[in-house]
């Protein structure tokens, strides 16, 4: 159009202005490369990677919660079980570039179906674990597992962007994100009760080989349906933003110049850090979560288990209160509760155009390299001076990101970027109903006597 003076009918500009697209300089409204709507298969979509996303995350506390049935069991000490937990911390750190570049160069099924791969390969292998000998092989299985979360983890947001509205992207990053923290919840609960602490090792052999087989089963129908269902992306975008995403040329991009712009943008920095303490925080209570119960009362491994069932099903609620909000309010700076889909989203409103797996990437490198520092310094703190202490020092950490939080800019782009489009619209919607207004009016008029 740039420029273009053509006369067009009221028909028409509406439909220009519906879609979204009558801006200068972008295709016509024929052209279905600028056209937008919201697919049906959505949030069916999301639902399933919200399952799979359970299902790993089920796998990286599953050992914690009941660590000391396990160090029975394997023969090894306090400090090698709380490393079943941070081998999902430690692995992150080194794939997820690696990873994040696979995300933006190949897409989000093929990330779909790594991440469905691995991780029911890992719990394969940790069926076929169940002996007190084979220590090595249930690490390996945990290891395939830990690496299977490096695909899952940055999905949530670019799920979002790809298949959501404007007015959805914070509620459906929220359900990405709620499997994972009912994975961590399930995680909590359901091991304790399939694994009780009985002293006779074939006895326990066989309970711990009854979770594996289940947890191996739900892993097996995720991945097949993972291969029949998911989509790449719908077939129109959902948004302006993301009608723009598609019709820019691909060697505009360049994977390291956008982590470049990532690193100098002190808003998302600051928000890299925050997030990081504040997740890291919870990463070292759920790991540590069997020890610091265990230790004052002996035998209660269920309880521990419910104790940390509470916990996340409250940070669960608060997610999806706050994605409700936001998709309303935009107030991300206000709601912390539920940090991990307000990060995710906070971070894609900071940093667009960036990709959303790289914003999200380094979101969790930052909480995967603090829970490490906090569980290990947790744990010492636990064993030498007690539990006091050591939610204390957690307790120093969260405050002082809350602090930190005060001090980002709320620089939402992605918002702005939609703004155009979205006032079109409500223009267009209001020329629509002065119309039907004015025809109303006229027909009621010759209709008197």
């Amino acid at each position: 159009m740039s420029g273009a003076t053509d006369a067009k009918s009221p028909g028409e500009e509406r439909e220009q202005l519906r879609s979204g697209v009558a801006q200068e300089g972008l295709p016509e409204p024929g052209d279905k490369a600028c056209q937008t709507r919201l697919s049906k298969r959505r949030w069916p979509t999301v639902l399933l990677f919200s399952c799979y996303s359970l299902s790993n995350s089920y796998q990286w506390i599953q050992y914690g919660i009941i660590s000391n049935i396990f160090v029975k069991f394997y023969q090894v000490d306090a400090f090698t079980i709380d490393w079943m937990s941070m081998i999902y911390m430690l692995t992150y750190i080194p794939f997820i570039f690696p990873v994040t570049w696979l995300l933006d160069k190949k897409g989000l099924r093929v990330v779909a179906l790594a991440a469905t791969a691995l991780n029911c390969a890992g719990t394969w292998l940790k069926v076929a674990s169940a002996r007190p000998h084979l220590f090595a092989v249930t690490f390996l299985g945990q290891f395939c597992c830990s690496l299977a979360q490096v695909f899952i983890l940055g999905m949530p947001s670019r799920i979002a962007s790809v298949w959501f509205g404007t007015n959805e992207v914070s509620t459906a990053c929220s359900v990405g994100v709620f499997g994972n923290q009912l994975g961590i919840a399930v995680g909590f609960l359901v091991p304790p009760v399939l694994v009780p602490n009985v002293d006779d090792v074939d006895a326990l052999a066989h309970h711990i080989g009854v979770m594996f087989y289940i947890t191996a089963g739900v892993a097996t129908f995720l991945f097949v349906l993972v291969v029949i269902v998911f989509q790449e992306r719908p077939e129109l975008p959902p948004t302006p933003a993301q009608a723009a995403a598609r019709s820019a040329p691909p060697e505009r991009y360049s994977y390291g110049a956008s982590v470049g712009r990532l690193l100098r943008n002190r808003p998302f920095i600051l928000l890299v850090v925050t997030y990081g303490l504040n997740v890291g925080c919870f990463y070292a209570v759920g790991t540590l979560l069997n020890r610091t119960i265990i230790e004052h009362y002996p035998g209660e491994e269920v309880n521990a288990g419910r104790i940390g069932l509470t916990i996340v099903i409250a940070g669960t609620v608060g997610s999806l209160i706050c994605g409700v909000w936001l998709d309303r309010s935009k107030t991300y700076k206000f709601f912390m509760t539920g940090y991990l889909p307000l990060g995710f989203e906070y971070a894609v409103e900071l940093t667009y155009p960036e990709s959303e797996g790289t914003s999200s990437g380094l979101l969790n490198c930052s909480a995967q390299v603090f829970g490490i520092v906090f569980t290990i310094c947790q744990g010492k703190i636990i064993d030498k001076f007690g539990t006091l202490p050591g939610n204390v020092f957690l307790c120093v950490f969260l405050l002082v990101g809350t602090v930190m939080t005060g001090f980002i800019k709320s620089d939402l782009r992605r918002q702005k970027a939609n703004a155009p489009a979205l006032a079109e619209a409500q223009v267009a919607a209001g020329r629509d109903g002065g119309a039907a207004t004015f025809i109303a009016t006229s027909q009621t008029s010759s209709s008197l006597p």
